[in-house]
């Protein structure tokens, strides 16, 4: 062997040696023993946003104890090694029925006094992903995504289409004014009053204050405010992931308009390194690319979940804006926000469990 050809062989042996080492300390080697070892894991937001920690027990207490029931729903399907992808959907189901979230019963009403659901739902493993909007009828507009995904060869289904495929499918739906409740349309009727649109879970909607005060006090947004949007994310003990996200929109928005939660890779993203769901202001969410970019910081970057997770909430949206939850193919857990609070919960294999709203610290 020349010289020449020996030197070439040693520096494929080196580059070979380091491409493997590159793959072992970034978990491509030896990642399935490693998602045995941490098993399964499971988180789900209720919105995030302006919410005082004066927020009233009768606000605040619902809400929590429908986490807590949606979180254990999805601790038992996982114990029952059901997968990630059926976790997510029926977790959020449970969601969409619990009248204290923005999603499902609990929507809120559009300028014309309508309600439009929007879900999306995405398995970590195929990539496979379904979305619907403009949704009034439907009892949970997220199994009506599931169906999109499963059964169409399309992604994204809206208004007219979505409610067409919803008959030939056969899945549940109600008349339209059975989202319609007392507290959604006053605070539609508060909305309108101060010529606003309205963010769920801001001080207007406590304590009434007199107009002057209303509108110094509401935190209205130019454009999506999703607060009170709900979603979950899992991975089952197989190491799948999915993610699934859910909204009525927000308060006296305008009729036809999409925001952030039916878009993937902007209020939803799964593949096989982790699942996000996102939460808060949709345009900044879609500006953003928020769950994309979760998934692309731990691609490329290397970040660990956390790292991205935190590096897209706090760099990369602006503060009062975005909330989300994330887990990793190993088990990881990240509930970053740069609101005031964020309702969320989750739950470990190892026995782990949270139910919080705002920051310990």
């Amino acid at each position: 062997m020349s010289v020449n050809n020996f030197e070439t062989a040693l520096a494929k042996i080196a580059d070979w040696f380091y491409k493997l080492k590159k793959q072992i300390s970034e978990g491509e080697i030896g990642s399935k023993e490693r998602k045995r070892e941490m098993g399964w894991s499971i988180a789900l937001h209720g919105g995030a946003g302006d919410i005082p920690r004066s927020l009233p027990p009768e606000r605040r207490q619902p809400r929590e104890e429908g986490l807590r029931h949606c979180l254990q729903i999805g601790v038992e399907a996982l114990k029952a090694q059901k997968s990630a992808l059926d976790v997510v959907e029926l977790v959020v189901c449970e969601l969409e029925n619990w009248p204290d979230f923005n999603a499902g019963i609990g929507s809120v009403l559009t300028s014309d006094g309508t309600v439009e659901m929007e879900a999306s739902i995405m398995d970590g493993n195929s990539m496979k992903c379904g979305a619907v909007s403009g949704v009034s009828t439907v009892l949970n507009p997220i199994s009506l995504a599931r169906r999109v995904m499963d059964n169409t060869p399309h992604i994204y289904l809206a208004f007219q289409g979505a409610h067409h495929f919803a008959k030939l499918q056969g899945v549940e739906t109600v008349d339209s004014s059975h989202f319609i409740t007392a507290e959604n349309t006053e605070r539609l009727k508060l909305a309108k009053e101060a010529n606003r649109v309205q963010i769920d879970y801001s001080q207007y909607n406590y304590p009434q204050p007199t107009q002057n005060d209303a509108e110094k006090k509401l935190p209205f947004a130019n454009g999506d405010s999703q607060i009170g949007t709900v979603g979950c994310v899992a991975v089952d003990s197989h190491g799948n992931l999915a993610s699934a996200t859910s909204t009525g929109g927000l308060v006296n928005k305008m009729v036809g308009r999409i925001g952030d939660t039916p878009v993937i890779g902007a209020g939803t993203y799964a593949n096989e390194l982790c699942a996000v769901s996102a939460t808060g202001k949709g345009e900044e969410i879609i500006r953003a690319t928020v769950a994309r970019d979760v998934a692309a910081l731990m691609e490329f970057k290397g970040l660990s979940l956390k790292e991205a997770a935190n590096y897209v909430v706090n760099e990369r949206t602006a503060k009062g804006t975005v909330g989300l939850i994330a887990v990793s193919a190993a088990g990881e857990i990240a509930m970053p926000y740069n609101t005031t609070g964020m309702f969320r919960a989750c739950a470990t294999e190892d026995g782990y469990s949270e139910v919080a709203i705002w920051s310990t610290s």
